[in-house]
């Protein structure tokens, strides 16, 4: 009976981080922020094989806790092969156990995608897109975890000057 527990519980545990981890095109990104209208949103651009994303993780999971009763979604878009979701992406969100919103990018043509993220972008990671109504901020860098608390803030309460 305990063996046949286990199974079943390891079968709810497989299933939990699988849906956890998502497939999304840009236009459903898009269409997300769009509906979300005093939501601001703060989409990270990172891959599992990438250490200074790795390493930044943590911040967005924080933001995220942070606000979790306030109007601001974090979104993990991993740009790793959508041929590794089961393989390393799932293990990875598990082992690290993130808790905000994950996705891996389902585009066919990554290239046109990094361009319609933002035109200037290079397609270098850790990148952050912060969108809120019809204002889109792009950073190509990583962030500390106060860096990145000062200007969600800064950009949320529209103080925030380039």
């Amino acid at each position: 009976m305990i063996k046949y527990c286990f199974i079943l519980l390891l079968f709810f545990i497989t299933i939990s981080a699988k849906s956890q981890v998502k497939l999304l095109t840009l236009n459903e990104l898009e269409q997300r922020i769009a509906k979300g209208k005093d939501t601001t949103y703060v989409v990270n651009f990172w891959a599992t094989w990438c250490r200074p994303c790795v390493e930044e993780l943590p911040s967005f999971e924080k933001l995220q806790f942070e606000n979790k009763n306030k109007p601001l979604k974090v979104i993990l878009m991993s740009l790793d092969f959508k041929s590794k979701l089961k393989s390393e992406v799932i293990p990875f969100v598990k082992k690290h156990k993130l808790k905000s919103e994950v996705y891996i990018i389902n585009e066919k043509d990554q290239q046109a995608f990094i361009e319609k993220v933002d035109k200037n972008w290079s397609g270098a990671i850790p990148a952050t897109l912060i969108a809120k109504k019809n204002r889109r901020l792009f950073f190509e860098r990583e962030f500390t975890s106060k860096e990145l608390e000062d200007l969600v803030k800064n950009i949320v309460h529209g103080d925030y000057k380039p």
